[in-house]
């Protein structure tokens, strides 16, 4: 089988991942010390290297076949975000496609074990920037990550996941439908090599690229320490905006974010309010004075998109109006939010016993509009 001159040359870059893995720094000077010529480094560096006995096209070829693509920081497809960050990755492995370098993109990053309300607010957020045309960029990691992504791809948006292992394997499993989702409204990207395990370690360098990725960050929950805030100290190193959701001074969940808040980070006051902050946002990226003539001179800037549209979704719709309620139901229904209340101050406010306000939620809970968080407390469920 023909394969193409760029192709041919991606085979070879192809070589020097699959021996040194994200060296990245270290494989951008073997390519600077040969003139970028990735063909004359593979025959000076790799020939005949007993760490690399494999033939340079079909590992290639292999590699295509399994539906998984690759770009390096030579190459004219590789997003210009990344370029911009300390230690851009030499490789990113995908599968479905790259970030565009022309479309505003936004990180959405916050708690595994997330309360209704981060749910919430995740959805909202994700759904607004999927509808106006705004990429949404996490980890697809369970709770607010994966929330925010699903909505963005719900609403017609795409989404793209940065994987702390192989663009093979899926972490966490149970974020199969997504991650099956972002290889055809998005993508799924990875530096390090298909069939790398999800191992601890590998998670703190992957969020470098999630914010890297983005034009902004916004955390929705994350507790005092928690890797989302790995996130946002790389995307404060980098430059970027980073705004947060307040929430309830005793609520653990919020700790980092009302930190963060004091620390002078930006506020997310409505969905309304950070379209508004995007939209405002310097439209141009122009990396000819970054240090990389040498791999990358030939790039141009980059105008960044921002045609918005004006789409925003309701932010009072509720799940209990799609679903069948007589009228008692109907009054504990409006009665709740997304912050728990106890069946005792239900029934006191209703006017009505504690096991009649009891039996009225199991009974909504059975039908999905409210959810059980601890020992006699509900909340409307999202």
């Amino acid at each position: 089988m023909a394969i193409s001159e760029h192709e041919m040359r991606k085979a070879y870059l192809y070589a020097f991942s699959w021996v040194y893995g994200p060296k990245n720094r270290f494989l951008r000077q073997i390519l600077e010390r040969y003139g970028n010529d990735p063909e004359k480094a593979f025959f000076q560096e790799l020939k005949g290297n007993p760490r690399y006995e494999r033939d340079v096209f079909n590992e290639y070829m292999d590699l295509l076949n399994k539906g998984i693509n690759v770009t390096f920081i030579t190459e004219d497809d590789y997003p210009l975000r990344l370029l911009d960050i300390p230690d851009p990755p030499f490789a990113v492995f995908y599968r479905g496609k790259l970030p565009p370098d022309q479309i505003l993109s936004v990180s959405v990053i916050g708690a595994r074990d997330c309360s209704e309300y981060g749910k919430y607010v995740a959805r909202i957020l994700g759904e607004a920037f999927g509808r106006n045309g705004i990429n949404v960029i996490s980890g697809m990691a369970r709770g607010i990550d994966g929330i925010a992504q699903k909505a963005s791809m719900d609403a017609g948006g795409e989404s793209y996941g940065v994987l702390g292992n192989g663009v093979d394997i899926c972490y966490p499993a149970e974020n199969r439908d997504i991650y099956d989702r972002l290889s055809i409204n998005g993508g799924v990207l990875s530096e390090y090599l298909p069939g790398t395990k999800p191992l601890p370690g590998y998670f703190p360098p992957r969020n470098r690229i999630v914010s890297g990725l983005s034009d902004a960050v916004i955390v929705v929950e994350a507790r005092v320490k928690s890797g989302t805030l790995i996130t946002v100290d790389m995307a404060l190193e980098q430059g970027k905006d980073v705004y947060v959701v307040p929430g309830r001074i005793n609520d653990r969940l919020s700790d980092g974010c009302n930190r963060l808040i004091k620390q002078g980070a930006g506020i997310v006051i409505s969905v309304e309010d950070m379209i508004e902050e995007l939209k405002n946002r310097e439209p141009v990226f122009d990396f000819s004075c970054r240090g990389y003539d040498q791999v990358l001179g030939h790039r141009k800037a980059v105008k960044v998109d921002r045609s918005i549209k004006t789409f925003l979704p309701d932010p009072d719709e509720k799940k209990g109006e799609i679903i069948p309620m007589n009228d008692d139901e109907k009054a504990i229904f409006d009665e709740l939010d997304l912050n728990p209340k106890s069946i005792d101050d239900i029934a006191k406010t209703l006017g009505i016993s504690t096991p009649q306000a009891s039996m009225l939620l199991m009974s909504l809970a059975l039908k999905g509009a409210v959810k059980q968080v601890g020992a006699g407390y509900f909340c409307l469920k999202i």
